[in-house]
């Protein structure tokens, strides 16, 4: 899909695993006075330890960012972002209105995921000197400017990349039950847990941690679900702690660490 008398951007991101790394795709696309086609892709560097859903939102801010010196902006009524990525289409307007009036937490009082992110793409909205809209198309479809940039973004991946975009400390699950986000209910008892991974989230200064309930230790025992931690104090990873949390499982929160247990 193309609009005439606007700027069409289609950005994409892609990921791997074993390592993880992500990559990004974008493409300008315009119509000519003769009623052609013009367009113009990008390969960008990626990320070494990228989530799709980082590269597909940092995939859009670049391509609004590049478009700022694109020669038809002038010209054009308004600008479209394509994105196959029903997380940054459905969340582009909470983002603008709700989360960043609300120190990016969501109605639960959760942190919002990739906050820096959705903070800076706001930013770029705000400042941008265009209307901007954003559009959903199918991934894998017969869209072939979606299909260009996904390849763009795989080959993204795959080529040289830049640093991670936030820092995870990762130890090896123990456990062999997959992770359940809500699987370990929140009612104000004591954990004794394995932490698997760190990450901090700087925006919100919260540490956010999957971990493990270790075994024969209650109900919960080898169940793996995520938790955060409103505090500087960091559990590492690989370690055992005996910890109290609070009542609320849609925003699991650890409200105190009790002790470090020995491995």
């Amino acid at each position: 899909m193309v609009y005439d008398k606007a700027l069409n951007i289609y950005a994409d991101g892609s990921s791997y695993s074993h390592p993880r790394r992500g990559g990004m795709g974008i493409r300008y696309v315009t119509i000519n006075s003769e009623g052609d086609e013009v367009v113009r892709s990008e390969e960008i560097p990626g990320h070494e330890g990228a989530t799709n859903n980082e590269m597909d939102l940092l995939a859009c801010i670049k391509g609004l960012k590049g478009a700022i010196d694109h020669p038809s902006l002038a010209e054009v009524e308004r600008v479209y972002v394509f994105s196959d990525s029903m997380y940054v289409t459905s969340n582009v307007t909470r983002a603008k209105f709700e989360w960043s009036r609300h120190r990016w937490l969501n109605r639960d009082g959760k942190p919002v995921e990739n906050a820096d992110l959705w903070k800076e793409l706001v930013r770029v909205l705000r400042n941008f000197p265009k209307r901007v809209d954003f559009e959903w198309v199918q991934g894998h479809a017969k869209d072939l400017h979606n299909k260009a940039v996904d390849k763009l973004a795989k080959q993204s991946a795959k080529g040289v990349l830049n640093r991670p975009l936030k820092i995870t400390t990762v130890r090896k699950k123990k456990s062999p039950v997959l992770v359940q986000r809500g699987c370990v209910p929140m009612r104000g008892q004591t954990l004794s847990i394995r932490v698997i991974t760190d990450t901090y989230m700087r925006l919100q200064r919260v540490h956010k941690y999957k971990y493990e309930v270790l075994p024969d230790t209650g109900e919960h025992g080898g169940k793996v679900d995520w938790i955060y931690h409103d505090t500087d104090e960091c559990l590492r990873a690989g370690h055992h702690y005996e910890v109290r949390v609070n009542k609320e499982t849609k925003n699991p929160r650890i409200v105190e660490v009790i002790a470090e247990l020995a491995r």
